[in-house]
């Protein structure tokens, strides 16, 4: 079948970037280069919500697939496709009612314009650590910020997205409107009812901050993480840390914490004390930060080469056991070229976030306290043998925590390989999101691997 790409031409006003044009490769990619083989057949980078509808219209009678793509950083590559990308990042305009402390946000915009707006009027929006990463995938995943203990998830702060569906229609949706696919926007995962065009979130003020970064070797890690966990477990809500150990090829490992906390770093120093004593870390800064400082402290920054993770979660601290089962594993990683390297992340959650009931929102996870991330990585010059290695070590890791953590597994850290990958995101929700969507689309126009 020829495709009628001067027709889509025609009916927008936005750019139509086909294979070797201006505009296609940096808005069509992945952020994740295990997909940079996917190859969009064009891209529409639309400049007004208009253009989405035209676009999903033209996609549909063409007999092609399409997906919006907003910072294209999921972990799965769902923002690719081989069929038409709708590029919304010409979406980027952000409105802040300092009245109200509302934030409407266009559906295009990425963290890091999020951020310098909000940093204008000094409020607060729990957000997540990178600057590309696009405000729509992360709201609609649910979108766990450093400060989401305190100020709950990105999408607890949504009040209102427009969307446009399978059939080109706009729909306000929010607690009064269309309140079913409100419900759904708010942790059912990106891409899955329609193009989420804007956003607007109830805002707050900011709070001055403490931050703490503290560095161990691998090897005390046995002596290090007991600890860690207990403290967070206890820890007031103002304090989150991300407890992590790792390793890359060439290297003996580290055990790390990083974390913020909305209060001074003398009250930071008071909750770390237990583990500051248990061993003293390699390095250790617990400083004194303004809210900005500390969101850019948080910064996280990855190479972007293939990478795949897989998550599960605890509801209380990990035994010895699991901390030696996953320390037997990263002494066995294979290795590959990619610096970031492999290891096991625990999350703090709890706090705000587990003051939702489980259902009030389509974000299930609501008794957690800690997120269990596992993630290797490899390099694009790395041998498909390195790759099979790296993806049988995660799995193989991923299985065996599952005698110490649940199955529930975080849809914005995508795994495509997850079994039973929608009951482990969904939970509960899970019927109800495929009524929703059996509703708004019940073609399946946005369609893709793991989608409702």
């Amino acid at each position: 079948m020829t495709i009628d790409w001067e027709s889509l031409r025609s009916q927008v006003d936005g750019r139509v970037s086909r294979p070797g044009e201006p505009g296609y490769e940096e808005n069509s990619t992945a952020f994740n280069k295990r997909y940079a083989g996917v190859r969009a057949a064009g891209v529409l980078s639309v400049a007004s919500v208009a253009d989405v509808a035209r676009g999903i219209a033209w996609a549909r009678s063409q007999g092609l697939p399409v997906v919006a793509r907003g910072g294209g950083h999921s972990y799965a590559g769902q923002a690719t496709t081989t069929g038409l990308v709708l590029d919304l990042h010409g979406l980027d305009a952000i409105t802040v009612d300092r009245g109200s402390e509302l934030v409407r946000v266009g559906g295009g915009v990425r963290a890091g314009q999020l951020y310098a707006e909000l940093q204008r009027h000094d409020l607060a929006v729990p957000l997540g650590n990178s600057n590309d990463v696009g405000i729509g995938g992360l709201t609609l995943g649910g979108g766990v910020a450093a400060v989401s203990r305190a100020f709950g998830l990105t999408c607890d702060a949504l009040v209102e997205t427009d969307i446009v569906l399978a059939d080109g229609t706009l729909v306000t949706c929010n607690e009064h409107e269309n309140s079913d696919l409100f419900w759904a926007s708010r942790g059912g995962g990106g891409g899955n009812f329609g193009v989420n065009t804007s956003f607007t979130f109830q805002a707050r003020p900011t709070v001055a901050s403490s931050t703490c970064l503290l560095l161990w070797p691998l090897t005390d890690a046995a002596a290090v993480l007991p600890v860690m966990q207990r403290i967070m477990r206890d820890a007031p809500n103002a304090f989150s840390a991300r407890i992590g150990f790792s390793r890359s090829s060439g290297d003996d490992g580290v055990v790390s914490v990083i974390g913020q906390h909305l209060g001074p770093a003398s009250e930071l120093r008071e909750l770390l004390a237990p583990v500051l004593s248990t061993v003293v870390p390699d390095r250790a800064e617990i400083e004194d930060r303004s809210y900005w400082e500390a969101k850019e402290f948080l910064h996280h920054e990855t190479s972007g080469d293939p990478f795949a993770v897989r998550t599960r979660t605890v509801t209380e601290p990990l035994p010895e056991d699991a901390v030696h089962t996953a320390l037997t594993f990263l002494a066995k990683w294979p290795g590959s070229g990619n610096p970031d390297g492999a290891g096991l992340a625990l999350f703090t959650w709890g706090g705000a976030i587990n003051k939702v009931p489980a259902t009030e929102t389509a974000f299930p996870h609501r008794d957690v306290l800690f997120l269990v991330s596992m993630d290797t990585s490899w390099s694009t010059e790395d041998s498909a043998e390195v790759r099979q290695a790296n993806l049988d070590w995660l799995t193989d890791l991923h299985a065996a925590m599952g005698e110490f953590a649940r199955d529930a597994s975080y849809v914005n850290f995508t795994d495509p390989d997850l079994p039973g990958a929608q009951a482990a995101y969904f939970g509960p929700n899970l019927d109800r999101l495929r009524q929703i969507k059996r509703r708004y689309d019940p073609d399946r126009v946005f369609t893709f691997p793991q989608g409702l």
